[in-house]
């Protein structure tokens, strides 16, 4: 009896049919758990804050941001006593500063999110400043291994209609660069946070503030803090800016999101200096690749 290729032919395209119906029914299913989603979360969606300016992450999800960060310094301040040149006073000089850096978070509840960040690569100069006296070189060059730090971060309270989300944060840096002058950091360095969010119609705003503790001086300090804005204008661009400062370092941020494909986006943003102490210019650009715990979009709209 010869082969009679219909019937396979016909489970194929049975088999065919049912893998797309599958398909289909899944991102149906995603577009209305997204369209779901009440308005305050618009331009986020359910996941925890992260230290990355306008990104979130979910339980069971991954991302992954490699970026590179360009600082410049019209007048940087510097001190050659802590440069290890013997004179303690304050003087200021260009400098500049390239890093190529890494940064890694899972979701790993929906209240808890682990991160961890490092400039795999830094190479940074400092001008010697015309009137300073020490036997501070004219150029001080250093390259290597870069700033490490990881980060504990607890979403206290969830956001709802009427409050805000609140969370907190625990950070440590690692002192993996003891020797040098310029680049990383010398001793163990821990940061405390606390923010707020909440989501309006015309966008979502967010508070947060830290204090800080240092291997030299063990006495808590004022750290970093920043009033942010975040604003999903299309399905496949979000618009990012904000405040952020350090002490008597403050700097204005704006960045733009756009998506690539549904796990991938490109982050373009630039830092300016507000206060002399700040960094004149900070750009950066990078791709952020998310690995949700489903196949379905990462918990954003």
């Amino acid at each position: 009896m010869l082969y009679d290729p219909c019937p396979a032919l016909k489970v194929r395209a049975l088999a065919r049919a049912a893998i797309l119906g599958v398909l289909v029914s899944m991102r149906a299913a995603t577009a209305i758990a997204q369209s779901q989603l009440p308005d305050y979360l618009a331009d986020r969606g359910t996941g925890i804050a992260t230290s990355m300016f306008g990104e979130y992450v979910s339980a069971g999800e991954f991302v992954f941001y490699p970026f590179y960060e360009n600082t410049r310094f019209h007048e940087y301040e510097y001190k050659p006593a802590e440069l290890g040149y013997a004179l303690d006073q304050d003087f200021r000089g260009p400098f500049v500063e390239h890093e190529a850096n890494s940064f890694f978070a899972y979701g790993l509840t929906s209240r808890i999110l682990l991160e961890l960040e490092s400039a795999y690569w830094t190479t940074a100069t400092l001008r010697k400043n015309s009137s300073d006296p020490s036997a501070l070189p004219p150029v001080l060059k250093e390259s290597g291994f870069g700033d490490t730090q990881a980060e504990l971060r607890y979403r206290m309270m969830q956001e709802t209609i009427g409050r805000p989300e609140l969370f907190s944060y625990l950070e440590v840096d690692f002192p993996f660069q003891r020797h040098r002058r310029i680049i990383g950091t010398q001793g163990w360095e821990y940061k405390f946070g606390v923010g707020a969010i909440k989501g309006f119609s015309f966008g979502t705003l967010t508070f947060r503030i830290a204090g800080e503790s240092t291997q030299e001086d063990h006495r808590p300090a004022l750290g970093e803090y920043a009033v942010e804005y975040l604003k999903r204008l299309s399905s496949k661009v979000r618009f990012y800016t904000g405040i952020e400062g350090d002490q008597d370092e403050v700097e204005y941020i704006v960045e733009g999101q756009y998506w690539l494909s549904r796990h991938v986006h490109l982050k373009l943003n630039t830092a300016v200096g507000v206060t002399s102490k700040a960094a004149d210019f900070a750009p950066e650009v990078g791709v952020f690749f998310s690995f949700p715990a489903s196949m379905g979009y990462p918990a954003r709209r």
